[in-house]
């Protein structure tokens, strides 16, 4: 938490290969959602605004998120849940240079750390792993059974903000 009462949140992002969907089932903690992320016109530099439809197997959220980057691994993010209705307002606001992100998220937790990966339909053989952290200073450990072909973490064309902008290619560093 911030002085300003907004959360930090503090993370690492990973490229990494497909990963078994079997294997990740059996992990603690394990949830599987599909998501729908659309932005809308910043609104100051430096400040991104989003709204976010995520199908579980049981229920749909709705969020609305406010987030200010501080450093390439830290970020002030105030979220809040949100009916369908005030979703359905702000979609009409939506970024009109932007594309909705759509990716299927599958949560889990591995000594007691959160950890999240990221398939999405424009890739066959990468994902990408994040992670978040108590702190910036102290690493993340990669789930063994994940294999990682770099990290990513302040990169800007891995920023769900600059996918719905432009996709980069699939890497090749395979």
């Amino acid at each position: 938490m911030t002085s300003s009462g907004i959360p930090l949140e503090i993370e690492r992002k990973y490229l990494i290969r497909m990963p078994d969907p079997t294997v990740l089932s059996r992990q603690p903690g394990y949830s599987v959602s599909e998501i729908e992320q659309t932005y809308l016109p910043d609104p100051a530099p430096g400040v991104t605004e989003r709204i976010r439809l995520r199908r579980y197997p049981d229920r749909v959220e709705y969020t609305h998120t406010v987030k200010i980057r501080v450093s390439s691994t830290e970020a002030r993010e105030d979220e809040s849940e949100i009916t369908a209705d005030e979703y359905s307002e702000l979609l009409s606001r939506r970024d009109p240079a932007l594309q909705t992100v759509c990716k299927t998220r599958t949560a889990f937790y591995l000594d007691g750390r959160p950890y999240e990966v990221d398939v999405y339909p424009f890739w066959t053989r990468t994902a990408v792993l994040e992670t978040e952290l108590p702190d910036a200073a102290r690493p993340s450990p990669i789930p063994p059974f994940l294999s990682v072909i770099r990290e990513v973490t302040g990169e800007p064309a891995y920023t769900n903000r600059n996918l719905a902008r432009r996709i980069p290619p699939e890497p090749t560093e395979l």
